[in-house]
């Protein structure tokens, strides 16, 4: 490339600079260059900086590193109908999601080279956001037979994960974690007992009794937890729990963090900001899994995630089409799309004074990034310019057909939100404006 064909230099100016690294919420500007971000000002800019440089006034709204969302189901190969790597990276682009980590819960599941090469391929065609593939820890996701870890994280692979089927052959988890140990590479696990939680739709409790919902009570996380603490303990392997919604869980989280064990944990959004009381009228976009949890669950996942026992904050984006959706509460598909939601979701912890934004972007970014060994997630020099501008404080109504994904199962929708992604960019450019 000659000198003539170096894209120009952008500054955003104007800006309140969110770093979850160094803990900065403050104002100033940040320079990109070559994909990279290359320099920030602190405070005010001087007049004449940077003549060199296209600029872009932020009118003083966030500017942050773009989110690193753990756990996004994509719908290809299998069930393109209900998302696409290209629509699932618009959702992404305009929620302010520069990277999906990509679930292997496809059909058929991402549990050979061949077809993770088959996913990377139409993902860098089509998808304007990074992604981040997991792989399947055992064939098939059906728990026998591990799948080949080494091959798949040499085809680019970052982390290994049945998603929400449990592995419940202890023998072979506890093979495939040693393999995993061997090879450097990490395993996600779903912690939730498998024969107490076989198909539960709510958590139980007077509420799911009064609604004839079938339930499971919360101690089957704290089961599966304990179990697989144990194994990691036996092997030492690096550990990720995808999802920690009980209070009778964080206990023995901390042990195993007292221990000195490899592991971090993650929740949905919608374990935050929603309870077991959403359901009422089978309001089939709240099924989720793990369900709903009762109210002081969920302060309880509050707390941990400001004191830091649980790591990231990820929408785990489960598209379901109406089909699915429009069922008896029992028989209704589990999941519901957050790309889009997830920050202006996240952002109720933040205006009920629960987070400061830095302590909110470690959970979206910064500590999902460091947990796969990516380089985004922060606001410093030589960092990829993978960044989202957004007004906290913009009030609006969500309207669910408004959405980019394909599939439009929301519990949030007609919801009074407040925050607005104002622009997307990924490696220095712009992938979405508002």
């Amino acid at each position: 490339m000659t000198q003539t064909d170096t894209p120009r230099p952008t500054l955003l100016h104007n800006a309140r600079l969110i770093d979850p690294a160094t803990g900065h919420d403050g104002p100033g500007a940040l320079l990109i260059r070559d994909g990279a971000i290359a320099e920030l000002v602190p405070g005010a800019l001087h007049d004449g900086a940077f003549p060199e440089a296209g600029r872009l006034d932020c009118g003083g709204a966030c500017l942050a590193p773009g989110i690193v969302d753990f756990g996004v189901k994509v719908g290809e190969p299998g069930e393109r109908h209900k998302e696409s790597f290209r629509s699932a990276g618009l959702a992404a682009a305009a929620g302010g999601v520069t990277t999906m980590v990509t679930r292997a819960d496809t059909t058929p599941a991402i549990d050979t080279p061949e077809v993770l090469s088959f996913a990377l391929s139409r993902a860098r065609m089509v998808s304007p956001v990074r992604i981040a593939p997991m792989a399947a820890l055992t064939k098939g996701r059906e728990g026998r037979e591990m799948t080949e870890i080494g091959f798949l994280a040499d085809a680019g692979a970052v982390a290994f994960s049945d998603g929400d089927h449990v592995v419940a052959d202890t023998k072979v988890f506890s093979r495939a974690l040693t393999y995993a140990k061997s090879l450097g590479a990490l395993v996600m696990g779903h912690v939730q007992e498998p024969v107490l939680s076989k198909g539960a739709a709510a958590t139980s409790g007077k509420f799911a009794s009064l609604y004839g919902i079938p339930a499971v009570s919360p101690m089957a996380e704290r089961m599966g937890l304990e179990r697989d603490l144990a194994l990691v303990e036996m092997t030492r392997a690096a550990y990720h729990i995808d999802q920690i919604t009980t209070r009778a869980a964080l206990p023995a989280l901390a042990r195993g963090r007292e221990a000195g064990l490899d592991i971090t944990a993650g929740i949905s959004i919608h374990h935050l900001t929603l309870n077991e009381f959403d359901v009422s009228g089978y309001r089939t976009f709240f099924k989720v899994k793990p369900p709903l949890r009762a109210e002081e669950d969920r302060m309880a996942m509050v707390e941990a995630v400001a004191a830091g026992q649980i790591d990231v904050i990820c929408s785990m984006h489960t598209p379901q089409d109406e089909e699915s959706k429009r069922l008896a509460f029992e028989a209704a598909a589990s999941g519901a799309v957050g790309l889009e939601t997830l920050l202006p979701a996240s952002l109720r912890l933040y205006h009920g004074g629960h987070l400061g934004l830095p302590q909110l972007f470690a959970a979206l970014s910064l500590n999902p990034a460091r947990r796969l060994g990516l380089p985004g997630g922060r606001l410093s020099a030589g960092a990829p310019a993978d960044l989202v501008l957004f007004d906290p404080d913009a009030p609006y109504v969500l309207d669910r057909e408004t959405l980019h994904s394909k599939s439009k199962n929301t519990p949030f929708d007609g919801e009074r939100m407040q925050g607005r992604v104002l622009g997307t960019w990924v490696g220095g450019k712009r992938v979405y404006a508002r």
